[in-house]
């Protein structure tokens, strides 16, 4: 439970999928010629199908996985020889999603929260269809942890005790019974228990940059800090190996990148095991201890590495068209690998690779029917240099109707965090816009994860101000472009991009033509005021990343736009979930509400059954529509017209 991944939620729908970049040019791409053949509707985009996680059944003739097929996510089984996949859950209001089968029979693993609160709960499904809550409850909290080595048990955390902090239980696989394994009263964030069941490995963070591991000896119920450190260094548990012997984990000490390491429990031996010149985003082994999987963050795309333990040497991975694999997962025979490969034009669809035939077999068939994919947009990773030098990273979508004679509105995109990051990849409310004439620049600000260590801090208690800067610098990028037109270019954002789009229009009112705001904060003391109980954990780390409320309450006055609201002077669209546990619905009620006595036009959607991002295909539909909508009035309507 990393701070930064988790703070604000990279809002499900309007996030840019980890997949392709080939290259860090830092020139605009190239003009693309012709405009595309045929543009497309919303609802056409949004009957894209969105899939998540794999598992094998015990047999390995079937995977289980996560789709919104029906139009929310349930759970789903497809066969390895290839069919029609058959949904398992049918729920029509709240989103499931699929943990993974029993390794011995056909019973599944699922969570489900109620209209996107996030009190996710654990289900188990039984072959007949009967559904059983394994952590009944009032707003409380659960996750799947992890299988027993002879899957006698599995591992279940939740926060029902307390609800500051997660438990560790251990479930009896037949009856369900539990046991608690750890009572955490210090605020731990669980990473991993051993096979043998001995060991658990705990996270503390202390800043977003600072964090240390900690072991606990289940057997004789002590905790041993075994990072410590002087100075700032992140230091996150990964996984145990197979054989209990050794905790790998992931640690940027002495160096601007997160490299693997590992920790003898026996001896506390420390020696490296992999680094690149990228991060390294985790790191774990398949069931028997035959591989170790590994997946690099370079340069807005997910790199993975497949290591041969027996043979000593890295796996060659089938070849695939231009994209990304990602989501690598081993079955318990290690005969085959499921995996999830996708790119800017092609959403993320599964593949079976069979190693010892080397066949892989695409099971799924996720884009729109309608949908050529010639009409969509290749993106680029661009970079600019902004007000003090900072070179910034971005991911740039031109329409291939964008020209210096037919020049183009753009958009500025903010990700959400802090310390999100935009990366290249299918996003069909992005290709969406594009292929309805706008340019967008996904800016990867100051302050944003994958390009070192004081890239990712330099935003600490400087936000409103420098990261913000970046902003406005990249309006200027895009104002460079021969197909960009200079007098219409807006910004939007989710999460912390819509904060940093309400930013951006009360503290640059003449930057920007329009602003987007999907689920942004617009007052940093209520927000950190009222983060959700179960980050308790991080609340530290949090306040000196934005700022204490308590004791710094001037300063988050002076960055928070409400405060400010009089300044606004741009059309707003503004989008928020009624059950949004994170960006609360009166932060956008509240700068609805002052902006409109501006006289400004704002448009204001509630969507009642969805939380903090869309999991449900027809409020998708609605929110990119208006989206649009609003764009083509108020600033593709604002622009000269074309040149002939």
């Amino acid at each position: 439970m990393q701070l930064r991944s988790t703070l604000f939620r990279v809002l499900a729908a309007a996030t840019l999928v980890p997949t392709l970049a080939l290259a860090a040019p830092k020139t605009a791409p190239a003009q693309a010629g012709a405009r595309p053949s045929k543009q497309y509707t919303v609802e056409q985009f949004m009957a894209t199908t969105r899939l998540s996680g794999a598992s094998f059944s015990p047999d390995e003739k079937r995977i289980l996985f996560s789709s919104n097929e029906s139009g929310i996510f349930n759970a789903y089984t497809l066969p390895l020889s290839g069919g029609k996949a058959k949904a398992l859950t049918q729920s029509k209001t709240d989103s499931t999603f699929s943990v993974g089968f029993f390794p011995k029979d056909e019973r599944i693993l699922f969570t489900r929260d109620q209209g996107g609160n996030e009190h996710t709960h654990l289900y188990v499904r039984t072959p007949d269809g009967k559904e059983r809550d394994l952590t009944p409850g009032e707003k409380l909290k659960a996750f799947f942890a992890a299988w027993s080595e002879d899957d006698s048990a599995f591992y279940v955390l939740t926060n029902e005790r307390d609800a500051r902090f997660f438990d560790l239980y251990r479930y009896d696989a037949k009856t369900y019974a539990r046991t608690l394994v750890y009572q955490n009263d210090q605020g731990f964030n669980f990473a991993d228990v051993s096979p043998n069941g001995k060991w658990l490995a705990f996270d503390k963070p202390r800043t977003n940059y600072d964090t240390d591991i900690h072991l606990y000896n289940v057997e004789t119920k002590e905790m041993k800090h075994i990072t410590p450190h002087e100075g700032d260094v992140d230091f996150s548990a990964s996984t145990f190996d197979p054989g209990s012997t050794a905790l790998y984990f992931l640690t940027d000490q002495g160096s601007e990148f997160k490299r693997v390491a590992r920790y003898e429990l026996a001896t506390g031996k420390v020696e490296d095991v992999e680094r690149a010149d990228w991060d390294v985003m985790y790191t774990y082994f398949s069931r028997k201890g035959g591989y170790r999987v590994t997946a690099l963050n370079e340069d807005g795309r997910t790199v993975i590495r497949v290591h041969d333990v027996k043979a000593g040497k890295p796996l060659a991975l089938p070849q695939l068209p231009a994209g990304d694999i990602t989501s690598v997962r081993i079955s318990d025979s290690e005969k085959r690998m499921a995996f999830y490969h996708n790119g800017d034009r092609s959403p993320s669809n599964l593949h079976v690779y069979d190693f010892g035939t080397k066949k892989v077999s695409r099971l799924t068939d996720t884009l729109s029917r309608d949908i050529d994919t010639q009409d969509l947009a290749e993106s680029e990773v661009v970079r600019f240099k902004s007000f003090d030098g900072m070179e910034i990273p971005n991911i740039l979508y031109k329409p291939h109707q964008a020209t210096a004679s037919a020049k183009a509105p753009a958009i500025v995109w903010v990700h959400g965090g802090p310390g999100g990051q935009t990366r290249k990849g299918y996003s069909p409310m992005l290709q969406y816009l594009v292929n309805h004439g706008y340019v967008v620049l996904g800016i990867n600000n100051r302050g944003s994860s994958g390009y070192g260590k004081s890239f990712f801090t330099a935003d600490d208690q400087k936000h409103g101000r420098e990261p913000l800067l970046d902003c406005v610098e990249a309006k200027k990028y895009l104002a460079s472009l021969p197909y960009v037109d200079a007098e219409r270019i807006g910004i939007a954002g989710g999460s912390y991009g819509g904060y940093m789009t309400l930013a951006a229009l009360a503290f640059h009112p003449d930057a920007f033509k329009v602003g987007i705001d999907v689920f942004g904060v617009s007052n940093w003391l209520r927000t950190l005021k009222s983060i959700p109980p179960w980050w308790e954990s991080q609340r530290e780390a949090l306040y000196k990343e934005m700022g204490d409320p308590t004791k710094q309450e001037q300063m988050l006055r002076d960055i928070s736009p409400l405060f400010h609201a009089e300044k606004i002077s741009k059309p707003l669209l503004v989008l928020q979930g009624a059950n949004d546990p994170r960006v609360i619905q009166p932060e956008s009620d509240e700068i609805v509400e002052a902006v409109k006595k501006n006289g400004v036009p704002v448009e204001y959607v509630i969507f009642p059954d969805e939380g903090h991002g869309f999991t449900k295909r027809k409020n998708e539909v609605e929110a990119y529509a208006r989206m649009r909508g609003f764009l083509d009035t108020h600033l593709k309507a604002a622009g000269p017209a074309p040149v002939n």
